[in-house]
């Protein structure tokens, strides 16, 4: 085969793709990164280029170098932060990249295995980091422990389904049959549960009690994200 070194050029990043890895609006990064190169005494004009919309208007978009999209994430939540990263790292990889060409058709049946094999390790890849960077979401939204039906709204499910599902793979259970929940020892252990004496009662005629409760850690809500990964509740 004859070899191919793709260019080394620097690996850049348009404000529509930052937007895009982010979930954020593309005024708003476009926002940010007028600010940033305000701060830098950069004139934003020289990083700006024209695109058509789906109307077929034209907008502008602002195209970054890699030292100028890691000074921009600076400003953002690591959840986002690892994103872009990740998808900067891509890039770069893809520059640096060695292209074999093929001279027969048995090297080219060779180099077409070998990319569908490579393709496949990077889908697997994909895959397995996924649920990570799910949980790094549901993480940022949490602010400490949090009661089980809250837990469920993080993490985008109904509570009656994530009672049933965390009564059904061991994480809490009734003593009795009318009881409050308490969660299993080796959760506990782990640290993804908790419980917490909670006050309950007081309306009219009622009196007021303490009960423990089972609340479910910052640990905990990672743990779930991850493992309710493709699961439909």
């Amino acid at each position: 085969m004859n070899t191919i070194v793709a260019p080394s050029n620097t690996v850049s990043m348009s404000s529509r793709e930052i937007a895009d890895l982010t979930g954020k609006q593309h005024q708003h990064v476009a926002r940010d990164i007028k600010r940033m190169l305000a701060d830098l005494n950069f004139d934003a004009s020289t990083f700006g280029r024209i695109y058509l919309d789906g109307m077929n208007r034209q907008q502008t978009e602002f195209v970054l170098s890699h030292d100028l999209v890691i000074t921009l994430l600076a400003g953002y939540s690591a959840p986002l932060r690892y994103r872009v990263v990740t998808r900067l790292q891509e890039l770069e990889n893809v520059s640096r990249h060695v292209v074999s060409i093929p001279k027969t058709l048995p090297e080219a049946l060779r180099f077409a295995a070998e990319q569908a094999e490579q393709n496949l390790q990077l889908q697997q890849v994909i895959a397995k980091q996924t649920p990570k960077v799910d949980a790094l979401n549901r993480l940022a939204k949490t602010q400490g422990d949090v009661c089980i039906t809250t837990a469920a709204q993080i993490l985008g499910v109904r509570p009656t389904k994530l009672f049933g599902w965390l009564n059904q793979n061991r994480w809490i259970h009734r003593r009795t049959a009318h009881s409050s929940w308490v969660a299993y020892q080796p959760r506990l252990n782990s640290g993804w549960l908790k419980h917490k004496l909670v006050k309950v009662g007081g309306g009219e005629g009622q009196d007021i009690k303490v009960v423990e409760q089972v609340m479910v850690t910052r640990a905990g809500i990672v743990t779930l994200a991850e493992q309710l990964q493709g699961i439909t509740l």
